[in-house]
């Protein structure tokens, strides 16, 4: 099998080619008129639906929602990924990355009662599956591994990732977890076909209004660092939210998004000094430029946040 040019952007079309995209807005629109309100442990409860899968060909823009700005925000969530690739799990260490907003899950309160030290996550979080993920010969890197499988083995349809590590989820009487959150993104399926790649990512739980719009970013973003670290051109990310869901107290804000019509998607590319990188664990924020961004104002009430 010949080895594709290394460093291919994705083959976006022309902006003003593009089509509006309005998947996000449908799928807040589906959820509003046909989702379930059940309790949470957040307070709020929360209409939802189960099973909801959107998808982005590169071609017509990067996933960066337009129905509410995200301002620059957006480079902080390649940042939080970041760190979670690099093995992050402590306050400090997500805050070399620009991540700021960890501290409710580090209180000594949540980590006493799981026999963890204050300001950390624990080994079950992020970092600790990406990056140290417990195995007979120690501590294994998942990406690290990926890319070297999707280099060397490209047919492969096993480029995967999981945030998941079931011993340090556990719950319920006399069980104690190994993190102070439970992983709700992250479980990543690659997949070549022809000379373009593929990225499909399962979250188990989705808090569309808030979140989910950064997962967008950090996903679709991984699939240019994956595409230029092996030749392949990052061609689609498909998005799968198990249970995606609003709360009730974001109804008001979200139906002001919902009057908004739908607009293009920008272009994001990684910059020379990112074509550079050919180490996973060296990307960082700086290495990706946005274009093109013509996003709808913020909107009060939806915090700019993971």
């Amino acid at each position: 099998m010949t080895t594709p040019e290394p460093h291919l952007d994705p083959a976006y079309d022309p902006f003003e080619r593009r089509t509006p995209d309005a998947q996000y807005g449908d799928l807040l629109r589906r959820i509003c008129a046909q989702g379930v309100s059940v309790p949470t442990r957040q307070g709020p409860a929360a209409l939802t639906l189960m099973q909801q899968t959107t998808t982005y060909d590169l071609r017509n823009g990067f996933p960066l929602v337009t129905d509410r700005s995200l301002g620059t925000f957006w480079t902080k969530a390649i940042g939080e990924l970041c760190a979670f690739v690099n093995g992050a799990t402590s306050i400090a260490e997500l805050e070399e990355f620009g991540c700021n907003w960890w501290g409710q899950w580090a209180t000594e309160a949540k980590t006493s009662k799981r026999g963890l030290e204050p300001g950390t996550l624990g080994p079950g979080s992020y970092g600790g599956a990406f990056h140290d993920f417990p195995g007979p010969g120690g501590p294994f890197d998942q990406f690290q591994h990926v890319v070297e499988q999707i280099r060397e083995l490209p047919e492969l349809r096993t480029h995967f990732v999981s945030p998941w590590i079931p011993v340090y989820q556990v719950r319920g009487e006399g069980k104690t977890p190994g993190t102070t959150i439970a992983p709700c993104h992250g479980w990543v399926h690659v997949r070549v076909l022809g000379d373009e790649l593929h990225l499909h990512m399962f979250q188990r739980s989705a808090d569309v209004p808030v979140g989910v719009p950064s997962n967008m970013v950090q996903y679709a973003a991984l699939l240019l660092m994956l595409g230029s670290l092996t030749g392949y051109r990052p061609s689609t990310f498909y998005h799968t939210m198990s249970d995606a869901h609003v709360y009730e107290d974001q109804l008001e804000h979200v139906g002001r998004m919902l009057t908004r019509p739908a607009r293009r998607l920008p272009t994001v590319l990684l910059t020379d000094a990112g074509r550079a990188v050919t180490d996973i664990h060296d990307f960082r924020p700086e290495h990706f430029a946005l274009t093109d961004y013509d996003p709808h104002p913020a909107v009060s009430g939806i915090p700019v946040s993971t």
